[in-house]
């Protein structure tokens, strides 16, 4: 277990650097934008459009429901994190409590799904600039995976940064769409003005269109659109004040679903028909397109490149921070554990790094179904994080109850029974992927993977049996 070495700086705040030689260099401002930006992405920016074509309006319900599971899972977590707020914290929590071998999946399963979300959002940001600049998409994916790598090389404090303007831009965009779309419903401009009407979310076929059974099979798009809101656990070691910052990072979750997903759809779908959306196109766009604002096409074009960037710059610092976490518990390479003189993960970094080139070297040799079917792992390997912090903090709770631990300051409500029905929806969701032959190939790599960490464990475990994360505690 690390201590925290908290050090008080001369304006009195905490924090310069923590027991793992992290500087705790993330404020208030940026975490909170951390947290915002977390829960939105290119999953709702370009997602969106399949989802509405096959659940109609009800795919808000779709994503009203999984965002309350959201919340669950995140409030579980910051029970966890006030507990013991470090960096690397899913792995760690998951030696804690469930055992050295789930500390080594759960570390190495997140470390690659960032690094795979890091390759389809930085070739899908090349792509994105081919809308205004007609230059090989390769040379776009080299340069910004680059700069990325970079900043985050330089401090923790420039990641924050870029994440909270990156943040910024997706939470203005759709505010502004919100605004907009008020406008039209309640004073009737542009060429929507006239059709525009909240009967849209019950009079083209129902609110139910194609049946409950089709909304259902929408979830595991929903979940997708969701994956990386923990992330903001990823930052609790190097955040000034995470006593204070994360629980206020974590409660604002219902208010970011209700108003980015739910909000924004309602508004959406009343004026536009949902039968206009169709997959492959982002549903912002099109909603533009319909009220007769065609720039609006270059500003949201604008937004998704902004949603890769942004999830690509959060793969560069947690994939660093998963791999250190990883060197100092013997459970992954010892050169992993270097770090700059600003207290970044160089080592890490840099072969996650390495690793996101070669996968946009693979999308440009072969861009057919092989690359679609290693990206589909993104969502069950994310979704192994949201299990291993249900059931870490079921097993916190209960022996916190028994007094063998202390009590954390953040408890989750419900718990253990809400953690337990959160665990229940992620099983259903993991089972219509099954059902689904496009979702399908992703749990049939799960057991692939399992089998080479299990390789992978033994042998390491065999070469230090001493190490401490090895021995259950």
């Amino acid at each position: 277990m690390t201590s925290a070495q908290v050090k008080q700086a001369p304006d009195g705040e905490e924090a310069v650097q923590d027991g793992e030689g992290y500087h705790r260099g993330l404020g208030a401002r940026q975490i909170q934008m951390i947290a915002i930006g977390g829960a939105i992405g290119t999953g709702l920016f370009l997602g969106a459009g399949k989802g509405i074509s096959k659940a109609g309006p009800s795919l808000i319900l779709a994503y009203a429901v999984a965002g309350f599971v959201i919340f669950l899972i995140m409030r579980a977590l910051g029970e966890l994190l006030m507990y013991r707020p470090v960096s690397g914290s899913f792995s760690e929590y998951a030696r804690e409590f469930i055992g050295p071998f789930a500390g080594f999946v759960t570390g190495w399963t997140y470390w690659l799904f960032w690094v795979v979300t890091g390759i389809t959002e930085v070739t899908a940001a090349a792509a994105y600039m081919t809308y205004w600049f007609d230059i090989p998409q390769w040379v776009s994916a080299l340069i910004f995976t680059v700069v990325l790598y970079g900043a985050n090389l330089i401090s923790v404090k420039l990641f924050g940064e870029l994440e909270f303007w990156f943040s910024m831009v997706k939470v203005t965009a759709i505010i502004g769409m919100i605004l907009i779309c008020v406008g039209v419903l309640t004073i009737g401009f542009s060429d929507a003005g006239s059709t525009a009407s909240m009967g849209h979310l019950w009079n083209e076929g129902g609110f139910f269109p194609h049946g409950v059974g089709s909304t259902l099979m929408t979830l595991q798009m929903v979940m997708f659109a969701f994956l990386a809101v923990e992330l903001v656990g990823v930052t609790a070691g190097e955040s000034k004040n995470p006593r204070s910052v994360l629980p206020r990072a974590i409660n604002t979750v219902p208010w970011r679903i209700a108003v980015f997903y739910v909000g924004a759809l309602i508004m959406i779908l009343s004026v536009v028909p949902w039968t206009s959306f169709h997959a492959g196109a982002s549903p912002f766009v099109v909603a533009f397109e319909k009220m007769g604002l065609p720039a609006g096409a270059g500003i949201v074009n604008f937004v998704v490149l902004t949603a890769a960037l942004s999830s690509c710059n959060s793969g560069m610092y947690s994939t660093g921070r998963m791999l250190r976490d990883l060197a100092l518990n013997s459970q992954g390479p010892r050169f992993f554990t270097k770090l700059t003189r600003s207290g970044t993960p160089l080592a890490g970094t840099t072969f996650s790094a390495a690793l996101m080139l070669v996968g946009v070297w693979i999308n440009y040799q072969w861009p057919g179904k092989a690359f679609d079917y290693v990206v589909s792992f993104a969502t069950i390997s994310g979704m192994w994080a949201w299990i291993v912090i249900l059931v870490c903090q079921i097993r916190y709770r209960a022996r916190s109850d028994r007094g063998e631990l202390p009590k954390s300051e953040f408890r989750a409500p419900g718990a253990p029974f809400a953690s337990w029905f959160a665990l229940a929806f992620i099983g259903m969701v993991i089972v219509l992927m099954g059902i689904d032959k496009d979702a399908r190939v992703s749990l049939y790599c799960a057991p692939l993977w399992g089998l080479v960490l299990a390789v992978a464990y033994l042998v390491l475990k065999r070469r230090n049996p001493e190490a401490a994360a090895f021995r259950r505690r």
